[in-house]
Formats: structure tokens, C-alpha cells, sequence
């Protein structure tokens, strides 16, 4: 087939292409920039040009064409913007999700057209058909697995990806880097938003916000115990950088409207945290699931709670202190993925 490969730089997505090409495919590798010079020149240099020089290295080894896309400004339309306007309205944003659903396999689809047979990317993720309805299937290193940041695609998107390390462990690709001799066999993974990459998020945050000087309290007690610049630097469940003593401290409650946080420490004492309620689902069936035969992740990584689902209110089998509006929730059955859907308020 033709395939078009998603390369980053890191060394997932430099073996996917490497398979492909070694299963006979024809490969065009592509980069897209998505990094706003502009935008966020106030953090500092383009953080993305080792990325490209590595992605330059690698398509140069194998012999592969590499075409540099320029995506900035959807970008900045489809997943920046998102992200502010969810920060700005009290509510945890995943523009990771945002970028895989409209942009690398969304406004990148319509870029190529048909000119591709398939997109292919190093995620690790695998698809599979089932009764002419696409899936997603969780990786088998559950920790790596990032069906979580997939569960909002669309049958027309799953029908055109590969996952080519989809069935593979990280330590299995870095073996097959390390036999293909690529440039970045070595090459640490990056962590991160997207778009920051190791750049801090509040430093982002505090250019489109600013600050606003507000009241931490205590949430059992109404006790004011400190101040903080604006609470959008805050998430539910947050428990690093509150800056107080005697605790831990969580996050468990923001008043938007008197820019206050409210903090915890013995929150499970006297409070269950075991129910949510879901909007905007994307279900791959088509069809909303019911029962109690379920698991849901609540955030990206291994963990994955036992949970009922009726109609959009879905009770955990334990407590969660991050339930958090504006996250996504991702359900599977097993190692199936069902879809995703939005945590309400």
C-alpha cells in the first residue's frame, strides 16, 4: 500500500516506518509543524528543531522522502484556542486527544486527500474490524497503551490508520531501533503536552491569563489558609505546587466565579468520589453500551476502574479524588476500547 507516516523525532514512530518499508509497503515520511513561533515566542526558542533534525536523519538512513508539513495555524485554531477557553472556564482540556482527532488524522487527511492508502503513526494502539465497525484495541504494554488519546476518532479516521508497534512492548522497539541502527536508537521519549513539549504549562497558561490573586481554603473547615495567582493554575485532584504545609493537600473544588480554591486532606474520610457524568460520547458501535460489564480510564496509564454505565452517569468501583470536568473518559471491555466521552460538571 501507500502509506503516509507520521514521524516526531522520537524512536516509536521512526521503527513504524522502518516496518512498513520492510513489509514492502511504499512510505512517504511527513513532520508536521506545529510549533507557533509566534504565538509562543515568549517561551523561549523553537524547542522542535531537534525533532526535525532527527526525523531528517532517519528518512535520510532509510532512504525514505520526507515532506515537512505547515500546520501552525490549525493548530493553534483546533487544539490551542480549545485548550485556553477549557482552562479560562474552570475545566481540564486534553489536547492531545484534540490533536490526534483534528489534525494529525483530521485536517492531515484532507491535506493528502486520497493520494494515501493508509496514515501510519507509532502510537501504541492497535485496530481491528469487528462486524464493519472499527475499534480500537489496547497495546500489550498496558503502561505505553495510548488508546486513551485515540478514543475520540471516527470510524472514517480508524478505517485509514496503522499502528504498526501497536502489538509491540517499548523495550521491544527500542531492541529494533537498536537493530536497525537508527539515528535516535538512544533517544530519550518525550513527555508532555504536544504542543510544549518540555516547556512548562504554566508559563503558557500565564501568557494568555495572566494572574489574579485569589483564596486557597479548606474545604471541610471554609478556613482560608493561603492565596494563589489565578485558578486556572489548578486542576481537580492536583497535588504538587499548592505550597503549603501539613499536608498533602489535593485540589478538590474551584469556585470560577470568586476565582477560589478549595483544598483537602482528608477528603475520603467523609466523601465518596465514585460517580460522574459523561457528555458528547463517541461510541465505535454507534450504539451507547449499558450494564456493569465495563472499565473506564479516567486519565492516561495503566489504571483502569470496574464501572457501571446508564445513560451517561457512570459509578467507579472506588474513589477517584481527580474526576475532573472537561477529561476524557475512556471505556473499554477488556482490552477493547467502546469510545470515549466528555466528564461534566
Amino acid at each position: 500500500m501507500k502509506v503516509a507516516v507520521l514521524l516526531s523525532g522520537g524512536v516509536d514512530s521512526s521503527v513504524a516506518l522502518k516496518l512498513l518499508q520492510d513489509q514492502g509497503h511504499e512510505v512517504t515520511a511527513f513532520y508536521l509543524k506545529i510549533w507557533l513561533e509566534d504565538e509562543l515566542s515568549f517561551l523561549g526558542d523553537c524547542p522542535w528543531d531537534e525533532d526535525l533534525d532527527y526525523v531528517k536523519a532517519v528518512c535520510e538512513k532509510l532512504e525514505v522522502p520526507l515532506e515537512v508539513v505547515p500546520m501552525q495555524r490549525e493548530y493553534f485554531d483546533r487544539v490551542v484556542s480549545y485548550t485556553i477557553s477549557e482552562v479560562e472556564n474552570g475545566r481540564t482540556p486534553n489536547p492531545d486527544v484534540m490533536c490526534n482527532n483534528h489534525i494529525k488524522f483530521g485536517i492531515f487527511f484532507e491535506k493528502i486527500d486520497e493520494s494515501f492508502d493508509k496514515v501510519a503513526s507509532g502510537h501504541y494502539a492497535q485496530v481491528e474490524e469487528i462486524d464493519g465497525r472499527w475499534y480500537l484495541k489496547q497495546a500489550p504494554d498496558a503502561v505505553k497503551d495510548q488508546t486513551y488519546f485515540l478514543a475520540n476518532m471516527t470510524q472514517e479516521q480508524l478505517s485509514r490508520v496503522m499502528f504498526p508497534i501497536g502489538h509491540l512492548s517499548k523495550e521491544e522497539v527500542r531492541e529494533l531501533a537498536a537493530e536497525f541502527d537508527l539515528p535516535n536508537k538512544n533517544r530519550k521519549d518525550s513527555q508532555g503536552i504536544c504542543f510544549l513539549g518540555k516547556l512548562r504549562f504554566s508559563d503558557f497558561v500565564k501568557h494568555y491569563l495572566g494572574e489574579k490573586k485569589g483564596d486557597i481554603i479548606e474545604f471541610e473547615t471554609g478556613e482560608k489558609l493561603g492565596e494563589h495567582d489565578g485558578f486556572w493554575y489548578y486542576t481537580i485532584g492536583q497535588r504538587r505546587n499548592i505550597g503549603l504545609g501539613g499536608g498533602p493537600w489535593f485540589v478538590v473544588k474551584k469556585d470560577t466565579d470568586k476565582n477560589i480554591i478549595y483544598i483537602s486532606n482528608n477528603y475520603f474520610e467523609d466523601k465518596e468520589r465514585n460517580e460522574l457524568d459523561v457528555e458528547d460520547p463517541n461510541w465505535f458501535s454507534g450504539e451507547e453500551p449499558s450494564g456493569h460489564d465495563l472499565q473506564v480510564k479516567l486519565r492516561h496509564g495503566d489504571h483502569k476502574y470496574n464501572c457501571s454505565y446508564d445513560n451517561g452517569h457512570v459509578v467507579l468501583d472506588g474513589d477517584d479524588q481527580g474526576i475532573a470536568a472537561g477529561q476524557f473518559a475512556v471505556f473499554y471491555s477488556g482490552d477493547l476500547c467502546l469510545g470515549s466521552a466528555v466528564i461534566s460538571e
